[in-house]
């Protein structure tokens, strides 16, 4: 298996407890992380090591990253793995999977690449590639087969992870915080690359937010590997008081917020699955900016807007993600209770839309491919 950055992990981590429980002597390695490992799985290269996005970016990690994946891919070819499940990280996992699959090693795909979004150029890599897709968006596998791809639809895993009602209460009890404070998430990315560009104007974002309204209160859950940039930058910005930065727990905090400050990514479905309100932003670099808009197939970034087909929640991206604008739209939600409200049974709605046993139809699948 191999899972790029903190979503990959979270997603491999949830499947492979499904696999466990129908193959107890199930033996699983390659590249992964700290949610991987708390079911037996085996990293050869710590995860974070692919946590890497936008074009300018990876050419800065290229030749690191090549090197891993043709010494796994090596790895793999001399030990003959009955399966290689590659979870998400497409420009790494596809070009590994063609290899493998056609020299007779089975191949399936877990979270099918946003073709649907942009790059629906991948859609003949993804045939060479997978002998199957795991799907977690319901429109994905007609999609696919249009193209002559092998999908099944699976639920998001974290439509069972996360509860249909979380319980606010405990989540702020577990934070140290009151029922009566007004709470703003603040989830600058889990990449190094996101918090380079994307955390000094959340921070300042912040403030400004603070100035408003000086009683509020920001919680930003951090990867141990960021929580010194992170810090460092809401210190910048001039945040001393009313912050709260802990090592992960992104969970605890989606649930005990009133309102999220969020980066583009698997977080904003954490966030919508949580009910939460949300102002999603992203800055990254020019050049990569500039490659990827001319990609982009559809007017959403975010997930949220994406699965609803409209601007659900509000996004600023680039030079649109200033520190003013940023933080507008988060005093725009903190008095919005009606919008709130019915953006939460929107956000209802789509949890039961993605709620399916995960476990079982994925290792379904992976059976069938294994039997083929």
């Amino acid at each position: 298996m191999v899972a790029g950055e903190a979503s990959g992990d979270l997603l491999a981590g949830l499947l492979l407890d499904g696999m466990r429980s129908r193959w107890p002597e199930l033996a699983a390695a390659g590249i992964g992380g700290p949610q991987m490992a708390r079911h037996g799985f085996q990293a050869w290269w710590p995860h974070d090591k692919l946590a890497v996005r936008g074009y300018v970016e990876v050419l800065r990690h290229y030749r690191e990253i090549v090197g891993i994946r043709d010494q796994l891919q090596a790895r793999l070819l001399a030990q003959r793995p009955d399966i290689f499940i590659g979870v998400d990280a497409p420009d790494f996992n596809l070009d590994l999977e063609s290899v493998l699959k056609e020299r007779g090693i089975k191949t399936v795909h877990f979270v099918c690449p946003s073709v649907w979004a942009w790059r629906a150029d991948r859609l003949a890599k993804i045939r060479r590639a997978a002998n199957h897709v795991l799907c977690i968006f319901p429109f994905e596998p007609e999609l696919l087969a249009r193209h002559d791809i092998a999908a099944t639809y699976v639920g998001h895993p974290l439509a069972g992870v996360i509860p249909l009602e979380p319980d606010r209460a405990a989540a702020r009890h577990a934070l140290g915080l009151r029922a009566s404070d007004t709470v703003v998430a603040v989830l600058p990315g889990s990449r190094p690359s996101e918090v380079q560009y994307l955390a000094s104007r959340f921070f300042e974002a912040a403030a400004r937010v603070q100035t408003a309204q000086p009683a509020i209160k920001f919680v930003v859950p951090a990867l141990p590997s960021l929580q010194a940039a992170i810090e460092d930058a809401a210190g910048a910005a001039g945040l001393r008081h009313g912050l709260q930065v802990i090592p992960g727990q992104s969970h605890t905090v989606l649930a005990a917020c009133d309102v999220a400050l969020i980066a583009s990514g698997t977080a904003t479905l954490e966030a919508a699955l949580f009910k939460r309100p949300m102002v999603i932003g992203y800055n990254m670099n020019w050049l990569s900016w500039q490659i990827m808009r001319r990609k982009q197939l559809q007017p959403w970034v975010g997930l949220p807007n994406i699965l609803c087909r409209e601007f659900v929640v509000p996004e600023l991206l680039q030079d649109a993600a200033t520190p003013t604008a940023l933080a507008s739209a988060v005093l725009d939600w903190l008095d919005a209770p009606a919008r709130i409200t019915a953006l939460q049974q929107r956000f209802a709605q789509l949890h039961a839309d993605l709620l399916r046993d995960t476990a079982t139809l994925a290792t379904d699948a992976i059976q069938k491919v294994l039997e083929s």
